[in-house]
């Protein structure tokens, strides 16, 4: 990733609701959200969140697919791990022991959903 990219997204997420924006869309992935409902749950006017999903979408951070008359949005987050492993490529100059908690609590605690059982 180059310094540019990386200043890109972080000056777009240095913004209140574009950063509740990406946090909600983390939330819901992988399906994402429609435009309108990130509007209607962040209680922003509708062309409001248009420029914020639009500033997002330049710096790489969402995506987003029509689906009729609808958009909807997804956290790209191989690109969001790009900026966070540029972030931390010399980590503490070349002594990773001083990182180790900091790589510690950005590993993923999330545990997977269990599967229903299909009633037969």
């Amino acid at each position: 990733m180059e310094s540019e990219a990386a200043i890109l997204a972080l000056a777009a997420l240095a913004q209140p609701t574009r950063l509740d924006v990406f946090r909600l869309l983390v939330k819901h992935a992988p399906e994402g959200l429609a435009a309108g409902e990130i509007a209607k749950m962040l209680a922003v006017p509708q062309n409001t969140m248009s420029s914020h999903l639009s500033i997002l979408s330049r710096a790489g951070l969402v995506t987003a697919q029509r689906f009729s008359r609808s958009i909807v949005y997804r956290a790209d987050l191989t690109q969001f791990q790009a900026v966070m492993l540029f972030m931390l490529r010399d980590c503490c100059g070349g002594r990773p022991e001083i990182c180790a908690p900091l790589v510690d609590d950005l590993t993923p605690r999330c545990q997977p959903k269990p599967r229903r059982k299909a009633h037969v």
